[in-house]
């Protein structure tokens, strides 16, 4: 029987919780890897739309099915691994993916003209790749049966670039980066520490399911607060979220950052 094959990009948060999850529960080598370059919008080419219509990574297929969600993902690897762990709280699955506290959006939102000029780099790098790849790929025969998908990328993904390239009006973005920001300091100082235990992991000694989400979640805010290495990750949370860190929150950042997983999953943050 093949491996399983798990499309990632080292740049993805979503990827991130998956390989976390393959990490902590399959010996190396069981799992193979391929790369789907977001930057360069390979993730909208044809051939893997019909892997996964939503065009997001992580995508694993194994035993002849398309898992195209991470939950679904890191439900599979779960299921399958002769280590047992903690299964995932769906509720706890659901809040941590919701848009209202979108660890991507946190990446690229921006509150004012300073924040915007420093991501302006970063932004137009990005979505100017997706919106180049979406325009030629969508010009693809095989891409025809998509062509709605295309539309709608093209457009949004479109009007997003317009707004790092200074060519609309920032004012209603700059409101909306304000709640989004808001919601995620929120959801940090007051929810996150009622699902945390005092010590160890959601799972208990080792990391559960619950765990690979929250961990690629946490990596890519600190990330997003301008934290490079783990050590810069409490002060950035401090810094941006203006308050002291819960200690719940510290002793789980460093239970996860001393993990042989994690330090291969992150060998720098994002």
């Amino acid at each position: 029987m093949s491996k399983p094959v798990l499309y990632v990009f080292g740049g993805s948060v979503w990827s991130a919780a998956a390989e976390l999850a393959a990490a902590e529960l399959f010996p190396e080598g069981d799992i193979e890897y391929k790369t789907i370059n977001l930057m360069e919008g390979e993730n909208f080419a044809p051939s893997f739309i019909k892997k996964n219509p939503n065009a997001t990574l992580p995508t694993l297929e194994a035993e002849g099915q398309a898992y195209t969600s991470t939950a679904e993902v890191t439900s599979y690897f779960v299921k399958k691994s002769s280590t047992k762990v903690k299964a995932a709280n769906p509720e706890f699955i659901e809040v941590l993916h919701a848009d209202k506290i979108d660890p991507n959006f946190a990446l690229f939102l921006f509150r004012d003209d300073e924040e915007h000029k420093a991501k302006s780099e970063l932004g137009q790098g990005f979505l100017g790749g997706r919106q180049a790849a979406l325009k030629k790929y969508s010009l693809h025969p095989e891409a025809e049966p998509h062509k709605a998908f295309y539309d709608e990328k093209i457009a949004s993904n479109g009007a997003f670039l317009t707004l790092y390239q200074g060519k609309a009006s920032k004012d209603e973005f700059f409101a909306q980066s304000h709640t989004h920001f808001h919601n995620i300091a929120t959801f940090f100082k007051e929810s996150l520490v009622s699902y945390l235990p005092e010590n160890g992991f959601i799972g208990g000694e080792i990391p559960g399911e619950d765990d690979y989400h929250l961990g690629a979640w946490l990596t890519r805010i600190a990330a997003a607060l301008g934290a490079k290495n783990k050590d810069e990750a409490i002060p950035a949370f401090e810094k941006g979220f203006g308050a002291p860190i819960p200690g719940q929150v510290v002793s789980y950042w460093q239970a996860w950052t001393e993990r042989p997983s994690w330090i291969k999953v992150y060998p720098e943050l994002h």
